[in-house]
């Protein structure tokens, strides 16, 4: 025990660091083990699309969502998103397919559906850029913002 010590003290840093990198893993065991939302590859998010009644939200923000989204998408900015759920209620017994740019805006977005009582929600891995550039599935780009259907 004491040959422990004596190297924490001698190297303090690496003895920091081993502490960083096992308080990280542990945290990222304790998200996946309690997510409730799953990821999904572009191509399987088509077929979702195609056979289900799933309605894609986009949570980027106004700008990036007028240059290019999935077809029938809502756009509903992941900063607004809090404020929007009373509008969204209707769609709680939909399946949901959450994206926004590369995916991690959309696993905060799917987080906090869950949260709030939505059971079927999946996020689109990779995002609008993995739909776009690694798979080549169509956009559709408009002239102005699209915001959700009951505003």
């Amino acid at each position: 025990m004491d040959r422990y010590l004596e190297f924490i003290l001698n190297h303090y840093i690496l003895s920091l660091a081993l502490a960083v990198v096992i308080f990280l893993l542990i945290q990222e065991f304790f998200d996946t083990a309690f997510k409730r939302f799953d990821s999904i590859s572009p191509m399987l998010a088509v077929q979702k699309i195609d056979n289900e009644n799933t309605v894609v939200i986009d949570v980027r923000e106004a700008p990036d969502f007028i240059q290019g989204h999935i077809e029938n998408a809502l756009n509903v900015p992941l900063s607004k998103l809090t404020e929007q759920l009373s509008s969204l209620q209707q769609y709680k017994k939909n399946l949901l397919l959450i994206t926004c740019q590369t995916g991690t805006r959309s696993a905060a977005a799917a987080k906090s559906l869950t949260k709030s009582g939505f059971e079927n929600v999946l996020v689109l891995s990779g995002g609008m850029t993995a739909w776009q550039d690694e798979y080549k599935l169509p956009i559709k780009i408009t002239s102005k913002n699209r915001l959700d259907k009951t505003n």
